[in-house]
Protein backbone atom coordinates (compact mmCIF):
# COMPACT_ATOMS: atom_id res chain seq x y z
CA UNK A 1 0.00 0.00 0.00
CA UNK A 2 3.00 2.27 1.04
CA UNK A 3 4.87 1.47 -2.40
CA UNK A 4 1.50 2.39 -4.35
CA UNK A 5 1.15 5.61 -2.70
CA UNK A 6 4.70 6.62 -3.25
CA UNK A 7 4.89 5.55 -6.63
CA UNK A 8 1.21 7.87 -7.59
CA UNK A 9 2.74 10.65 -5.51
CA UNK A 10 6.06 10.39 -7.67
CA UNK A 11 4.03 10.01 -11.02
CA UNK A 12 1.93 13.49 -9.72
CA UNK A 13 5.30 15.00 -9.16
CA UNK A 14 6.76 14.13 -12.73
CA UNK A 15 3.36 15.00 -14.56
CA UNK A 16 3.40 18.34 -12.76
CA UNK A 17 6.71 19.19 -13.79
CA UNK A 18 5.88 18.59 -17.40
CA UNK A 19 2.50 20.80 -17.08
CA UNK A 20 3.98 23.12 -15.25
CA UNK A 21 7.22 23.41 -15.77
CA UNK A 22 9.10 24.31 -18.95
CA UNK A 23 12.69 23.44 -18.05
CA UNK A 24 12.49 19.69 -19.23
CA UNK A 25 12.65 18.72 -23.02
CA UNK A 26 9.22 17.19 -21.98
CA UNK A 27 7.60 20.26 -20.30
CA UNK A 28 9.12 22.00 -23.08
CA UNK A 29 7.38 20.24 -25.64
CA UNK A 30 4.27 19.79 -23.79
CA UNK A 31 3.65 23.49 -23.82
CA UNK A 32 4.41 24.12 -27.22
CA UNK A 33 1.76 21.28 -28.36
CA UNK A 34 -0.28 22.96 -26.34
CA UNK A 35 -0.13 26.47 -27.76
CA UNK A 36 -0.37 24.92 -31.36
CA UNK A 37 -3.56 22.85 -29.92
CA UNK A 38 -5.04 26.11 -28.64
CA UNK A 39 -4.32 28.03 -32.05
CA UNK A 40 -5.79 25.27 -34.24
CA UNK A 41 -8.87 25.53 -32.10
CA UNK A 42 -9.12 29.20 -32.23
CA UNK A 43 -9.04 29.27 -36.08
CA UNK A 44 -11.80 26.47 -36.09
CA UNK A 45 -14.02 29.02 -33.97
CA UNK A 46 -13.24 31.55 -36.28
CA UNK A 47 -13.90 29.41 -39.38
CA UNK A 48 -17.53 28.44 -37.53
CA UNK A 49 -18.70 31.96 -37.99
CA UNK A 50 -17.89 32.03 -41.47
CA UNK A 51 -21.09 31.22 -43.49
CA UNK A 52 -19.40 29.05 -46.16
CA UNK A 53 -17.11 27.03 -44.28
CA UNK A 54 -20.15 26.77 -42.17
CA UNK A 55 -22.13 25.38 -44.69
CA UNK A 56 -19.62 22.59 -46.14
CA UNK A 57 -17.75 21.82 -43.58
CA UNK A 58 -20.13 22.18 -40.67
CA UNK A 59 -19.48 19.03 -39.38
CA UNK A 60 -16.29 18.64 -39.37
CA UNK A 61 -15.52 21.91 -37.59
CA UNK A 62 -18.23 20.56 -34.92
CA UNK A 63 -15.78 17.44 -34.78
CA UNK A 64 -12.54 19.69 -34.52
CA UNK A 65 -14.00 21.42 -31.42
CA UNK A 66 -15.81 18.82 -29.68
CA UNK A 67 -11.64 17.17 -29.75
CA UNK A 68 -10.06 20.32 -28.63
CA UNK A 69 -12.71 20.69 -25.83
CA UNK A 70 -12.18 16.93 -24.23
CA UNK A 71 -8.48 17.33 -24.67
CA UNK A 72 -8.31 20.57 -22.66
CA UNK A 73 -10.86 19.45 -20.10
CA UNK A 74 -8.57 16.56 -19.44
CA UNK A 75 -5.92 19.08 -19.11
CA UNK A 76 -7.52 20.84 -16.76
CA UNK A 77 -8.90 18.18 -14.79
CA UNK A 78 -4.88 16.69 -14.91
CA UNK A 79 -3.42 19.94 -13.67
CA UNK A 80 -5.64 20.08 -10.61
CA UNK A 81 -4.81 16.43 -9.96
CA UNK A 82 -1.16 16.97 -9.76
CA UNK A 83 -1.48 20.43 -8.23
CA UNK A 84 -0.05 20.68 -4.79
CA UNK A 85 -2.98 23.33 -3.88
CA UNK A 86 -5.56 22.66 -6.18
CA UNK A 87 -7.57 25.52 -4.80
CA UNK A 88 -4.74 27.94 -5.82
CA UNK A 89 -4.60 26.56 -9.38
CA UNK A 90 -8.77 26.71 -9.77
CA UNK A 91 -8.87 30.59 -8.46
CA UNK A 92 -5.54 31.32 -10.08
CA UNK A 93 -5.64 33.51 -13.04
CA UNK A 94 -4.53 30.63 -15.52
CA UNK A 95 -6.96 28.28 -13.55
CA UNK A 96 -9.94 30.69 -14.40
CA UNK A 97 -8.78 31.12 -17.86
CA UNK A 98 -8.19 27.21 -18.24
CA UNK A 99 -12.02 26.83 -17.10
CA UNK A 100 -13.39 29.43 -19.32
CA UNK A 101 -11.81 28.30 -22.16
CA UNK A 102 -13.87 25.37 -21.99
CA UNK A 103 -16.90 26.12 -20.60
CA UNK A 104 -18.40 27.85 -23.90
CA UNK A 105 -18.32 24.60 -25.66
CA UNK A 106 -20.79 22.72 -22.76
CA UNK A 107 -22.82 25.64 -22.79
CA UNK A 108 -23.36 26.03 -26.43
CA UNK A 109 -25.12 22.47 -25.75
CA UNK A 110 -28.01 24.53 -23.84
CA UNK A 111 -27.41 28.17 -24.45
CA UNK A 112 -27.45 29.14 -28.71
CA UNK A 113 -24.42 31.40 -29.59
CA UNK A 114 -22.42 31.10 -26.23
CA UNK A 115 -20.35 28.46 -28.43
CA UNK A 116 -18.71 31.57 -29.89
CA UNK A 117 -17.28 32.87 -26.59
CA UNK A 118 -14.51 29.80 -27.09
CA UNK A 119 -12.39 32.49 -28.42
CA UNK A 120 -11.48 33.06 -25.19
CA UNK A 121 -9.02 30.17 -24.94
CA UNK A 122 -6.45 32.31 -27.17
CA UNK A 123 -5.90 34.11 -23.80
CA UNK A 124 -4.07 30.53 -22.99
CA UNK A 125 -1.17 31.67 -24.71
CA UNK A 126 -0.22 33.80 -22.40
CA UNK A 127 2.10 30.61 -21.17
CA UNK A 128 4.41 31.70 -24.36
CA UNK A 129 5.90 34.06 -21.69
CA UNK A 130 7.26 31.21 -19.60
CA UNK A 131 7.48 29.00 -22.38
CA UNK A 132 10.23 31.32 -24.42
CA UNK A 133 11.86 32.60 -21.36
CA UNK A 134 10.47 36.07 -22.14
CA UNK A 135 10.76 36.93 -18.43
CA UNK A 136 13.36 39.46 -18.89
CA UNK A 137 10.99 41.61 -20.72
CA UNK A 138 8.52 41.86 -17.56
CA UNK A 139 10.79 44.76 -16.32
CA UNK A 140 10.98 46.47 -19.47
CA UNK A 141 6.31 46.29 -19.16
CA UNK A 142 6.93 47.32 -15.61
CA UNK A 143 8.95 50.50 -16.62
CA UNK A 144 5.74 51.36 -19.41
CA UNK A 145 3.27 50.61 -16.90
CA UNK A 146 5.25 52.77 -14.42
CA UNK A 147 5.59 55.44 -16.88
CA UNK A 148 1.85 55.49 -17.89
CA UNK A 149 1.11 55.84 -14.06
CA UNK A 150 3.56 58.79 -13.66
CA UNK A 151 1.91 60.12 -16.44
CA UNK A 152 -1.79 59.64 -15.91
CA UNK A 153 -2.56 62.89 -14.28
CA UNK A 154 -1.32 64.73 -16.97
CA UNK A 155 -3.03 62.73 -19.69
CA UNK A 156 -6.41 63.26 -17.32
CA UNK A 157 -6.42 66.72 -17.33
CA UNK A 158 -5.28 66.29 -21.38
CA UNK A 159 -7.89 64.37 -21.96
CA UNK A 160 -10.77 66.72 -20.64
CA UNK A 161 -9.47 69.62 -22.44
CA UNK A 162 -9.98 67.63 -25.96
CA UNK A 163 -13.54 66.73 -24.34
CA UNK A 164 -14.48 70.35 -23.47
CA UNK A 165 -13.20 71.14 -27.47
CA UNK A 166 -15.36 68.10 -28.35
CA UNK A 167 -18.40 69.90 -26.76
CA UNK A 168 -17.63 72.99 -27.23
CA UNK A 169 -16.81 72.43 -31.30
CA UNK A 170 -20.28 70.04 -31.38
CA UNK A 171 -22.60 72.73 -29.87
CA UNK A 172 -21.07 74.59 -32.59
CA UNK A 173 -21.74 72.50 -35.32
CA UNK A 174 -25.44 71.89 -33.94
CA UNK A 175 -26.30 75.61 -34.41
CA UNK A 176 -24.17 76.03 -37.57
CA UNK A 177 -25.44 73.47 -39.68
CA UNK A 178 -29.54 72.08 -39.98
CA UNK A 179 -30.75 68.42 -39.33
CA UNK A 180 -30.10 68.00 -42.94
CA UNK A 181 -26.36 67.11 -42.54
CA UNK A 182 -26.73 64.69 -39.96
CA UNK A 183 -26.45 67.51 -37.13
CA UNK A 184 -29.55 65.99 -35.45
CA UNK A 185 -28.65 67.26 -31.54
CA UNK A 186 -26.10 68.27 -29.45
CA UNK A 187 -24.56 64.34 -28.48
CA UNK A 188 -24.46 63.74 -32.34
CA UNK A 189 -22.62 66.56 -32.89
CA UNK A 190 -20.23 65.74 -30.67
CA UNK A 191 -19.98 62.45 -31.41
CA UNK A 192 -18.70 64.09 -35.00
CA UNK A 193 -16.49 66.06 -33.40
CA UNK A 194 -14.62 63.49 -31.51
CA UNK A 195 -14.72 60.82 -34.19
CA UNK A 196 -13.06 64.35 -36.46
CA UNK A 197 -10.70 65.28 -33.59
CA UNK A 198 -9.46 61.68 -33.90
CA UNK A 199 -8.51 61.66 -37.05
CA UNK A 200 -10.94 58.47 -37.22
CA UNK A 201 -13.27 59.98 -39.99
CA UNK A 202 -16.19 57.53 -40.35
CA UNK A 203 -17.95 60.00 -42.73
CA UNK A 204 -21.24 59.38 -41.60
CA UNK A 205 -21.67 63.21 -40.97
CA UNK A 206 -20.61 65.77 -42.67
CA UNK A 207 -20.50 69.34 -42.62
CA UNK A 208 -22.33 70.89 -45.65
CA UNK A 209 -21.98 74.85 -45.11
CA UNK A 210 -18.83 76.93 -45.62
CA UNK A 211 -18.52 78.39 -42.03
CA UNK A 212 -18.88 74.35 -40.92
CA UNK A 213 -16.48 73.12 -43.17
CA UNK A 214 -13.90 75.67 -42.13
CA UNK A 215 -14.46 74.85 -38.23
CA UNK A 216 -14.46 71.08 -39.66
CA UNK A 217 -10.96 72.01 -41.01
CA UNK A 218 -9.67 73.95 -37.96
CA UNK A 219 -10.65 70.73 -35.60
CA UNK A 220 -8.71 68.34 -38.21
CA UNK A 221 -5.40 70.25 -38.19
CA UNK A 222 -5.83 70.32 -34.25
CA UNK A 223 -6.41 66.21 -34.05
CA UNK A 224 -2.84 65.97 -35.52
CA UNK A 225 -1.44 67.68 -32.88
CA UNK A 226 -3.67 66.28 -30.17
CA UNK A 227 -2.32 62.61 -31.11
CA UNK A 228 1.10 63.18 -30.32
CA UNK A 229 0.37 64.98 -27.17
CA UNK A 230 -0.52 61.61 -24.99
CA UNK A 231 2.66 59.39 -26.54
CA UNK A 232 4.98 62.47 -26.01
CA UNK A 233 4.05 62.53 -22.23
CA UNK A 234 4.22 58.87 -21.63
CA UNK A 235 7.89 58.84 -23.23
CA UNK A 236 8.92 61.80 -21.11
CA UNK A 237 8.04 60.19 -18.21
CA UNK A 238 9.70 56.77 -19.53
CA UNK A 239 13.06 58.64 -19.80
CA UNK A 240 12.95 60.32 -16.82
CA UNK A 241 12.73 56.51 -15.41
CA UNK A 242 15.25 54.95 -17.97
CA UNK A 243 17.71 58.23 -16.58
CA UNK A 244 16.86 57.35 -12.98
CA UNK A 245 17.90 53.28 -13.37
CA UNK A 246 21.44 54.47 -14.68
CA UNK A 247 21.77 56.70 -12.40
CA UNK A 248 21.45 54.38 -9.08
CA UNK A 249 23.19 51.92 -11.60
CA UNK A 250 26.47 54.66 -11.71
CA UNK A 251 26.55 55.17 -8.26
CA UNK A 252 29.48 53.59 -6.36
CA UNK A 253 29.08 51.25 -3.44
CA UNK A 254 31.08 51.79 -0.13
CA UNK A 255 32.67 48.62 1.25
CA UNK A 256 31.39 47.35 4.69
CA UNK A 257 35.02 46.92 5.91
CA UNK A 258 37.52 49.41 5.07
CA UNK A 259 34.64 52.08 3.06
CA UNK A 260 36.14 52.04 -0.24
CA UNK A 261 34.43 52.95 -3.06
CA UNK A 262 33.96 49.68 -5.10
CA UNK A 263 32.56 49.51 -8.58
CA UNK A 264 29.08 48.31 -9.46
CA UNK A 265 29.36 44.87 -10.73
CA UNK A 266 32.43 44.11 -8.51
CA UNK A 267 31.88 41.37 -6.07
CA UNK A 268 34.79 42.01 -3.84
CA UNK A 269 36.53 44.84 -2.15
CA UNK A 270 39.59 45.63 -4.64
CA UNK A 271 41.06 47.59 -1.00
CA UNK A 272 40.50 44.56 1.36
CA UNK A 273 39.56 42.01 -0.53
CA UNK A 274 35.97 41.96 1.54
CA UNK A 275 32.99 40.17 0.08
CA UNK A 276 30.34 42.46 -0.95
CA UNK A 277 27.06 42.21 0.08
CA UNK A 278 24.38 42.55 -3.16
Amino acid sequence: MAEEQSHELSLKAKIAKIIFGANTFAGRLFDIVLLWAILISVLEVMLESVNEFRDNYGQVLTYVEWFFTIIFTIEYLVRIWVSKHPLKYIFSFYGLVDLFSILPTYLGLFVSGSSYLRTIRIFRLLRVFRILKLVRYLSEADNLLRALKASSAKITVFLMGVLVVAIIVGTLMYIIEDAGSGFTSIPRSIYWAIVTVTTVGFGDITPQTVLGQTLASFLMIVGYGIIAVPTGIVSSEFTSLRREEVEKLDQKIKCQICRSEVEHGDNYCKTCGNKIAT
